[in-house]
């Protein structure tokens, strides 16, 4: 068990007792850095005092439309200007944000709106060719509490308001009315519930109070050693807590410039970050691999990044290097969390060598503990305790029991090994681990020992049935262009390079592995229906 001490940045770790609430944040933003740029999406500049300005309209007009304190706002839209402004106008009147996933279709969505009862619901219009709006109306019906829908769009079907008369819909409501309401929010309500991502299981919404989140992302800010004049590219998408949090607050605190990307393509991310002069990218280490190898790398001008953080999968030593010496990138940093502890758990320091970023998620953050369910240095259950673990899964209290225990500890369900200066290594989830003739074998070790053949670029290992054995391996890689690497070869490869419980039986090739929006690897997408 490892308690922190990284006193030395309790500066921001207490950003919940300066601010209060995600509206004391806002508002005190607006006026810190008024005429300094907050948005950049496309031609669309706007400055933090404008950005006060837009969100106090749209808390108006929440209230105007009926919204109270505690209800559930959803929103289900990429990361746009829109989104930001929509969810914070929700949550300074007093709603509880619930962000949808993107990726959903209706039924999924319907789910998340249906078990939550949202009342009020912002949507995009279309994106990447599928119309929100027509596939809301398919699972409209199922939806008795969802009164409002507000297209963020110029144009609205029947039974729905555009974004524009939303908005107008708030012009009786005053500054002081907003701000009324917002004061009346408390540090210790929910500011939004945030669903699991579901590769495990159904989804599930853990609730997720202010202070948490300005506590939480105040640490993360000091941690990474964000500024005031960086300029952040927000890939990782608002539905999810990292791109919401450590993106949208995290700026908030800082006074950092946000340049929302909807689309988390590495075409985009290369022309963003030349265009925008880009100093700040989290993002999965897939899109820093593929920025590394693109094509066109070298006729980019990347000389601003200074700062990436990634997690949500393996880092590879080379990667970390690789960032270092051909980006120039003077900060790289690993982290680990999960929506059920605010999204942070520990995270690695700036001072940290580079095979300690690699090969670790850095130690526990300010005021919390780990504790790894095994003797030092062996695998175990990761178990976590303090400020930032979720008050439950909404409405769920049979399901919070499962997951948090009478002595206020979380049990993560992921595996992973604490060395001896607390630093987390993470090796696997409880359930990806198979059983292979008595031994317990896990995904993750084989992937990381996999990925050093030279023609593989990703791999992703599951557990399948075996009649002898109970269970045995099987691999899921990409091969790197031009490689004639065949299954023979990888099994014959990997029977030299680890034990032979842990060598796949069977490989499948396959030209890119299922993910989440959050980077990780869906295996749920791989196993046998």
């Amino acid at each position: 068990m490892r308690k922190d001490a990284d006193n030395a940045h309790d500066m921001d770790a207490r950003a919940d007792l300066r601010y209060g609430t995600l509206p004391g944040l806002l508002r005190t933003a607006a006026r810190r850095y008024g005429a300094r740029e907050a948005v950049a999406e496309g031609r669309t500049r706007i400055s933090y005092a404008e950005l006060g300005e837009r969100v106090e309209r749209a808390a108006a007009a929440c209230i105007a439309s009926g919204v109270m304190p505690g209800d559930r706002v959803a929103v289900w839209a990429p990361n746009t200007l829109d989104w930001i402004v929509s969810a914070l106008g929700a949550v300074t009147a007093g709603a509880v944000l619930v962000p949808v996933n993107t990726r959903f279709k209706a039924t999924e969505a319907a789910y998340v709106l249906h078990r939550t009862r949202t009342r009020l619901l912002f949507v995009t219009g279309t994106f990447l060719g599928t119309s929100y709006v027509a596939a809301l109306r398919r699972v409209r019906s199922r939806l008795p509490a969802l009164e409002q829908v507000v297209v963020l769009s110029d144009s609205a079907p029947e039974g729905c308001r555009t974004w524009k008369e939303f908005l107008a819909g708030g012009d009786r409501v005053t500054g002081e009315e907003v701000w009324r309401r917002a004061g009346s929010v408390v540090s210790a309500a929910p500011s939004d519930i945030i669903f699991t991502s579901g590769t495990t299981g159904r989804p599930k919404g853990a609730v997720i109070t202010h202070a948490q989140t300005l506590r939480c992302y105040g640490v993360w800010s000091e941690l990474a050693g964000l500024r005031e004049d960086d300029r952040y590219l927000i890939v990782n998408p608002f539905f999810h807590t990292f791109g919401y949090k450590a993106g949208i607050i995290a700026c908030l605190l800082r006074g950092t410039v946000m340049v929302p990307q909807p689309v988390s393509g590495v075409d985009t991310v290369l022309a963003n970050l030349a265009a925008e002069r880009i100093s700040v990218l989290p993002g999965p280490p897939a899109l820093l691999q593929s920025l590394l190898d693109h094509p066109a790398r070298s006729a980019q001008d990347m000389s601003a990044l200074r700062l990436v953080v990634t997690g949500a999968a393996a880092v590879p030593l080379e990667l970390v290097e690789r960032l270092r010496t051909e980006l120039g990138v003077r900060t790289v940093l690993t982290a680990y969390g999960l929506s059920e502890a605010t999204g942070l758990v520990t995270m690695c320091r700036r001072d940290d060598t580079p095979e300690t970023i690699a090969a670790t998620s850095g130690r526990a953050i300010p005021g919390t503990e780990v504790r790894v369910l095994a003797a030092p240095g062996e695998p175990g259950e990761v178990l976590v305790r303090g400020h930032h673990v979720m008050r439950g899964y909404f409405e769920a209290p049979e399901e919070t029991a499962k997951v948090l225990d009478a002595w206020g500890w979380l049990h993560t369900g992921d595996i992973g090994v604490l060395d001896t200066a607390g630093n987390l290594r993470i090796t696997d989830r409880v359930k990806d681990m198979f059983i292979v003739g008595g031994f317990n074998a896990y995904p993750a070790e084989i992937e990381q020992l996999l990925g050093r053949h030279p023609d593989i670029v990703e791999v992703a290992v599951i557990g399948i049935p075996d009649r002898r054995l109970g269970e045995v391996g099987k691999a899921y890689a990409v091969r790197r262009a031009g490689s004639s690497l065949t299954a023979d070869d990888l099994i014959a490869w990997a029977r030299r390079e680890m034990a032979n419980y842990k060598v796949p039986r069977e490989v499948a090739f396959v030209p890119e592995l299922p993910r989440n929006a959050a980077g990780k690897v869906l295996k749920t997408k791989l196993r046998p229906a």
